[in-house]
């Protein structure tokens, strides 16, 4: 591997190994035409040609304008690379706070168990939706203020990336249950990591973002499926109004109404409990 390396730097040209060379001295596989200008000192117009030219030759690949990945070497000339996505999602953020969230969160949690072409970003600035080479890049709006219960996570043995943790997932899935999949994607996510879930943490997060939607399907998912304890149940039946939320907002709003936690019962319980015994 290091001897196929080390040929392929002989065939770029000098300018072009210094650059390849120096990406990897720094452990940078995704870069902008700015790191291009500045390692090589080539102008504007000059580092967008020479960058076009790498393009053509296969020696990286443009995910967007102004923004490159190294093709690694055993890919040969190939163009259509785009690396890890949630790192293309970092970059694709431009230095904003952010995190990956609602099914991409769960994929990293394991709360899932399909493949994702969609990967989620949460951001104060969010951008126009991206597809790059098939995965879909979305941005959702998150005040800088409702950004909590975030860790850092490996995307690879070099790289981590910003995620909201486990708990932080569910209040996430339950406030926007279209981007998880629907409400019984997230009950199952739920379900199956409730031995790492925390049920307190979960309540103070609710509580602490403040949607009465979010403090309703909590409530009724951990009645559910007994988890937590009647303090947990309180903490939550005392911040209700009288309004009556549908339990998954995508569905129509019909089916019965649950006096306790003043929600639209638009999935049925048992269609929630069907994780249980599988």
């Amino acid at each position: 591997m290091l001897e196929n390396h080390k040929e392929r730097l002989k065939t770029l040209g000098p300018l072009a190994a210094s650059l390849v060379t120096t990406l990897h001295e720094r452990n940078k596989n995704l870069f902008d035409i700015g790191e291009v200008k500045a390692i090589t000192g080539l102008s504007d117009a000059s580092a967008r040609s020479f960058a076009r030219s790498l393009v053509d030759r296969g020696v990286v690949a443009r995910l967007k304008p102004g923004l490159f990945i190294l093709v690694p070497f055993e890919l040969g000339k190939e163009t259509q690379y785009m690396g890890h996505p949630w790192l293309v999602a970092k970059a694709l953020v431009g230095g904003d706070v952010y995190y990956l969230s609602h099914g991409t969160a769960m994929e990293a949690h394991q709360m899932i168990t399909q493949p994702q072409l969609v990967v989620y970003v949460s951001t104060p600035n969010p951008k126009r939706t991206r597809s790059i080479m098939g995965t879909e890049f979305r941005f959702v709006r998150c005040a800088k203020k409702r950004i909590f219960g975030i860790e850092e996570h490996w995307a690879t043995k070099q790289d981590k990336v910003s995620v909201s943790d486990i708990d932080r997932t569910i209040i996430d899935g339950l406030k926007q249950p279209e981007y998880c999949g629907g409400i019984t994607e997230v009950a199952k996510g739920l379900w199956m990591q409730r031995e790492k879930i925390s049920p307190d943490r979960l309540v103070e997060y609710a509580l602490r973002l403040n949607i009465g939607a979010v403090i309703r399907r909590l409530g009724y998912l951990l009645d559910l499926y007994e988890i937590g304890t009647d303090k947990t149940a309180k903490a939550l039946s005392d911040q209700l109004t009288n309004t009556y939320v549908p339990l998954d907002p995508i569905l129509p709003n019909q089916g019965k109404h649950l006096h306790r936690w003043r929600l639209r019962l638009n999935v049925e319980p048992e269609e929630l409990l069907s994780v249980v015994r599988t």
